[in-house]
């Protein structure tokens, strides 16, 4: 597990790479949520590592706090969270995961295909890697904020998979309704809805996480991985 430089137009950010046993294998591009580059982020990629993928997680803060590590465990990390999520450029933050791609992809250590996959923020990212970028998949979980840019849904070329939470209160039912309107019948999208479960259940440590529904999201997003990247 090491530092990565990834070097863009703008400048150059870094990244938390995980590194499979093998040495190599295809790549994975772990989108932050909105607490920074911080320990559940990078135990993600830790795992997807011990799965037989390269795992990168790049610091999409760099432009506001680079390298800012926060936690779900106090108001004001909370807060400070928001206000990193509020400030945020969406579009630089999609040309710094394009160039994320193209790094991991470059790597000698990558066999070649990339998929992404995010968290609250970076679900919606995730979403806007599968209309933006080349990305052999993508996988969003709790993304906020997909239902304003369902208008880019012909974009979709590649598979995407979405974990939506029934009770997710930063995509309440009329936003997860739109998706569903939009998606259902798109070729390259498959939805998985998760009754009983609110924003982030698969976040470990968090208020909302829920054992059974993060298992089962977990398996069916490496099912995805395993068959769109191997």
């Amino acid at each position: 597990m090491s530092e990565l430089t990834i070097k863009s137009p703008d400048g150059a950010f870094t990244g938390y790479l995980a590194t499979p046993a093998s040495g190599s294998g295809p790549g994975i591009v772990v989108i932050q949520e909105i607490f920074g580059v911080n320990k559940v982020m990078r135990d993600i990629a830790d795992h997807l590592a011990q799965c037989g993928y390269l795992a990168l997680v790049p610091d999409l803060f760099w432009r506001q706090e680079p390298g800012i590590q926060l936690t779900d465990q106090t108001e004001e990390e909370w807060n400070r969270a928001f206000e990193l999520y509020q400030d945020f450029d969406e579009d630089r933050g999609v040309g710094d995961l394009r160039t994320t791609i193209d790094t991991l992809r470059g790597l000698d250590q990558c066999s070649g295909r990339v998929g992404t996959v995010g968290y609250c923020l970076g679900g919606k990212l995730a979403y806007l890697c599968a209309t933006r970028t080349d990305a052999d998949c993508s996988v969003g979980y709790y993304g906020v904020g997909i239902e304003s840019a369902l208008g880019e849904a012909d974009n979709i070329t590649r598979p995407l998979l979405l974990h939506i939470a029934e009770l997710d209160q930063f995509c309440p039912k009329e936003a997860q309704e739109q998706i569903h309107k939009a998606l259902d019948g798109h070729g390259n999208v498959t939805l998985h809805d998760y009754p009983g479960c609110d924003h982030a259940f698969a976040r470990i440590g968090g208020e909302h996480y829920d054992f059974e529904a993060a298992t089962l999201a977990a398996e069916r997003s490496l099912s995805f991985f395993n068959h769109y990247l191997r």
